[in-house]
């Protein structure tokens, strides 16, 4: 158990170095490590960018708590939306409405799925200065999660192992989702 609360603790403090790395190149902020930031104050002349973060599938927003803990603590405004987990095309466009009423700049950090997410969110939206994927999915255009999972062999992602269930929509009809 132990081991187990070792490996999130330091899982976390990397998660947070990357996020203040990202920060510190892509908005011009003068600290270069998480342990620094906490020692060292930010400048209080520029704008601190909105840290928006996206969850992966089977998880939630509550996934981020520790995180937003620790930028929050660092004065980062940030934000954690429900992914609706329905379809990328649906979940990109949520996220995307929820992008265009942040004033200023914004970094967009997306967790597995959320990566494939963010990379569609961010379009169009002028004051997103960085995209950081978690072990994100980063796709190409044309890509799509399930070819690059039949792509390699092994995965324990895909038809077999996942439960459709319909939702509606806004139209009277349904969609599906695999859980």
């Amino acid at each position: 158990m132990m081991n187990f609360i070792r490996r999130r603790i330091h899982k976390r403090k990397a998660l947070i170095g990357g996020i203040a790395t990202v920060l510190a190149l892509g908005t011009g902020l003068s600290f270069a490590t998480a342990a620094s930031a906490s020692s060292r104050p930010c400048p209080t002349n520029q704008v601190k960018p909105t840290i928006v973060l996206v969850h992966g599938g089977w998880d939630n927003s509550s996934g981020w708590n520790a995180v937003i803990d620790k930028l929050q603590d660092r004065g980062y405004p940030v934000i954690a939306p429900a992914n609706p987990l329905r379809d990328l095309a649906s979940d990109s466009a949520y996220i995307h409405s929820v992008l265009q009423t942040i004033s200023g700049p914004i970094v967009l950090v997306g967790h597995s799925y959320g990566g494939a997410v963010i990379t569609n969110a961010a379009v169009g939206v002028p004051n997103v200065k960085a995209l950081v994927y978690v072990t994100g999915w980063a796709l190409d255009k044309g890509d799509s999660i399930a070819t690059l999972i039949t792509k390699f062999p092994g995965s324990m992602i895909g038809p077999e192992t996942t439960i459709g269930r319909p939702y509606p929509l806004p139209d009277g009809s349904n969609g599906r989702t695999c859980i």
